[in-house]
């Protein structure tokens, strides 16, 4: 027989977590973290603040809170983050072959590009309307600061002209060489691109130690450090068949 009256009250439901509230500065990481995730795959003029706070899922006028500026405020904010991470790309530990370490710094190099491959064009190809003196200097502090690390990579507490002018020229390749890689539909592969770059490298070391005495003893140096099955011994093997005709210019 049924008894009347109240049912009897079950188990307590799980209340739900906590909502957490971000500080001001895990807000703001959080805003420039989705802006990056978008301007990976997509040229700055084509992401909107709308699509930012969609992404993060909060509004317009709280995005507005954090980057007063607007769109040109987060995008530069966006830009120095993603410089802070190219620079420690060419970061790496003063020891061992040259080439190893430059090969290490290009695998990190060559997974930024891949990560951010539209961003990285629409960035190093200028023109967007995102684009400020500001901006360009973030880039331009980015080349230097690699350029900084390479050198420490040779080892020069005081280069010469020629030797900073190599450094810098071998860098450039590398942008071009990235931007082509993407337009390419990213082939050949990453690490054939490494290994060319840094044949490339050494090639512009041999060439610029030809003519300046700095340069040549920084060569020397390097080559004392490699090792037959290591890029510089590759290099070498498959470079003499080549030049074999040119005995006579000798």
């Amino acid at each position: 027989m049924k008894r009347s009256g109240t049912a009897p009250a079950g188990p307590p439901a799980p209340s739900r977590a906590a909502y957490r509230r971000l500080s001001v500065e895990e807000r703001r990481a959080q805003l420039i973290a989705t802006a990056l995730g978008l301007l990976a795959h997509r040229a700055p003029e084509d992401v909107s603040l709308d699509d930012v706070a969609a992404a993060a899922s909060v509004s317009r006028p709280l995005v507005y809170r954090y980057f007063p500026g607007g769109k040109p405020q987060l995008y530069e904010a966006a830009l120095r983050s993603a410089a802070d991470d190219l620079q420690l790309c060419f970061a790496e530990p003063q020891s061992g072959p040259a080439t190893v370490r430059l090969a290490a710094a290009l695998d990190r190099y060559l997974a930024f590009v891949d990560e951010h491959d539209a961003g990285f064009a629409a960035l190093l190809q200028g023109g967007s309307v995102a684009e400020t003196s500001r901006t360009g200097a973030i880039v331009d502090g980015v080349r230097r600061g690699a350029a900084a690390q390479v050198l420490k990579h040779l080892q020069v507490p005081d280069p010469g002209p020629r030797l900073r002018l190599m450094v810098r020229t071998w860098l450039a390749a590398v942008e071009a060489a990235s931007l082509i890689w993407l337009d390419e539909g990213k082939r050949p592969p990453a690490a054939e691109l490494r290994d060319w770059l840094v044949d490339h490298f050494l090639a512009l070391l041999v060439a610029t130690a030809a003519s300046d005495p700095q340069t040549r003893t920084v060569a020397e140096a390097v080559f004392a450090l490699e090792r037959p099955d290591g890029a510089a011994g590759r290099l070498v093997r498959g470079v003499t068949p080549v030049v074999a005709g040119a005995e006579h210019l000798r």
